[in-house]
């Protein structure tokens, strides 16, 4: 006979009160919710997936089943324990020297959370398992609908931005999971307070938000500014505006977070990743660049993307002061830069550049150069 201390057992009350107790005093808030999402919550997430509003995160795509049911592949799995660390930390003050342009999302103006979370998680599964449960925790890294378990859980709602929203903390939530054995507690579901508000959908500076709590990744700064990988089509650089690494629009305009500053005492805001100097990406090198924001967000995009998107914002801003920062950018290593910078140029009125990156030798940057000279004459 297995007692309650033996790995695999299925545990109740006192077990999930434990990890949750943990979890809190860790400074997470926390829910639980079944591993079972409702048939809606699925179908809504199919829908959204087949009208192809993950534009090219294919990774979302894979493994719908296990993504929607983690139970198919973690049979043991019957619960779900969500943490959510407040992430509505004060701005930093802003450095000394560099060209310390754009903005960046407030959740990259601390190390990598991942990185922050990852030892937590691991604390609870280690505990999890003292308990006599199985676990496993992931901190938006697993194949799983965090937020979809969040909202189950009753531990916030999906606003019309399409993010976990609460009061107090409104939407500056980042979420891991613990999927368990254990017999989830009850939940209630979060009353949803957005009301007729749709600040966040005419917020929105290029219409991502459908106001029915999902978005279109194909029109989402933070996804064109962090996940593509190519060029940012010149139709969508008015919408970015200043925006350097992800987006925060939707939530700044967004009545809950007026209110919000909590944060989660691991996170500390780093002037040099809210304020960070446009050169670093334009004259370092990709292995110098990695070195300088080891464990941070921008290595998600890395330096060419983080290039290209500064001469996005110095474009916009429209500062001939700024020329050399972006003819430098016409020089660089890589053709995804130098086509991004030929856009740039046009912008800016510099056609003498812009007429030397006609002659590239790589035909997708000679080409958008001798495009852009022929459009302006």
């Amino acid at each position: 006979m297995c007692l309650p201390s033996c790995p695999g057992t299925i545990g109740g009350v006192r077990e999930a009160e434990a990890l949750s107790q943990t979890a809190q005093e860790q400074g997470f808030l926390t829910a639980w919710a079944g591993v079972d999402l409702l048939q809606d919550t699925q179908q809504r997430y199919r829908d959204w997936i087949a009208q192809g509003k993950q534009a090219e995160m294919a990774y979302l795509a894979k493994n719908l089943d296990t993504r929607l049911n983690p139970s198919r592949r973690f049979e043991w799995a019957q619960s779900v324990l969500v943490l959510a660390a407040p992430h509505a930390y004060p701005p930093p003050e802003r450095p000394l020297g560099g060209i310390r342009l754009g903005r960046v999302a407030r959740y990259a103006w601390v190390r990598d959370y991942h990185r922050l979370l990852e030892p937590q998680v691991r604390e609870l599964e280690r505990l999890a398992r003292r308990l006599g449960l199985q676990a496993k925790g992931y901190v938006d890294t697993g194949p799983l609908s965090e937020r979809s378990y969040a909202a189950l859980s009753g531990l916030g709602w999906i606003g019309r931005n399409a993010m976990l929203m609460r009061m107090g903390e409104g939407t500056y939530l980042t979420l891991a999971v613990l999927l368990t054995s254990a017999t989830p507690p009850s939940a209630e579901a979060y009353p949803a307070r957005c009301g007729r508000c749709q600040r966040c959908v005419t917020g929105c500076p290029t219409g991502a938000l459908l106001g029915d709590g999902t978005l279109d990744s194909r029109l989402c700064i933070s996804y064109w500014t962090i996940e593509h990988r190519g060029l940012i089509p010149p139709s969508l650089w008015e919408g970015i505006g200043e925006w350097l690494f992800g987006c925060d629009a939707c939530q700044e305009v967004c009545p809950w977070n007026r209110k919000a500053h909590t944060f989660w005492r691991g996170f500390v805001p780093e002037p040099e990743l809210a304020y960070p100097n446009l050169e670093d990406f334009l004259y370092l090198s990709s292995r110098s660049f990695e070195r300088k924001y080891a464990g941070t967000a921008f290595l998600r995009p890395g330096r060419t993307r983080m290039a290209r998107n500064a001469l996005v914002v110095l474009a916009n801003l429209k500062n001939p002061d700024h020329l050399s920062l972006v003819r430098q950018g016409a020089r660089d290593v890589n053709p995804i830069v130098r086509a991004t910078a030929a856009q740039a140029l046009a912008r800016l009125g510099d056609f003498d550049a812009l007429h030397l990156l006609a002659q590239d030798p790589e035909p997708t940057v000679a080409g958008v150069a001798r495009g852009l000279l022929e459009e302006h004459g």
